[in-house]
């Protein structure tokens, strides 16, 4: 099992709680992103810079993805497209996505995207916090406890 970053705006202190887990557990990560993102020295976390533009760092994660492997991102279509590949998706505040709720995932996007655009309702998720953080570590932490055996 790899795991998969979509790393451009991907809060530091859920890197911290990744970084941590996959030296814990020899698991290699590879962060995504359209510019450079900062890591410790590990022989176990490697980059990839892509071009900039729409989905290209998705499209470059769901080309390299493979079953079993474990996506984190807040994007739920990218979520949905590894989904289908037969890997995990995780987003930083701790929830797991599945085949069973991610079709829900994308309609609740979909809606409240619309409602947005018609200026039904302002804003965005609320701010990212403590509580989502102990979260993200929580979910983290099940998911390579029932998928991962340590070294």
């Amino acid at each position: 099992m790899q795991i998969y970053v979509d790393a451009d705006a991907f809060p530091k202190v859920i890197q911290e709680i990744l970084f941590r887990a996959i030296e814990r557990l020899r698991i290699s990560l590879i962060l995504v992103s359209n510019k450079n993102v900062k890591h410790p020295k590990s022989d176990l976390i490697s980059r990839i810079v892509v071009t900039s533009g729409p989905d290209v760092a998705d499209d470059k994660i769901v080309e390299m993805v493979q079953n079993g492997d474990l996506v984190v991102t807040a994007d739920i279509p990218l979520a949905s497209r590894v989904i289908e590949k037969g890997a995990y998706a995780i987003n930083p505040r701790g929830e797991l996505y599945t085949k069973t709720n991610i079709n829900h995932k994308l309609a609740m996007r979909d809606l409240m995207d619309e409602l947005r655009k018609n200026g039904e309702i302002t804003g965005g998720p609320s701010s990212f916090n403590q509580k989502n953080i102990q979260e993200f570590a929580n979910q983290l932490d099940k998911f390579l406890t029932k998928h991962c055996r340590k070294p």
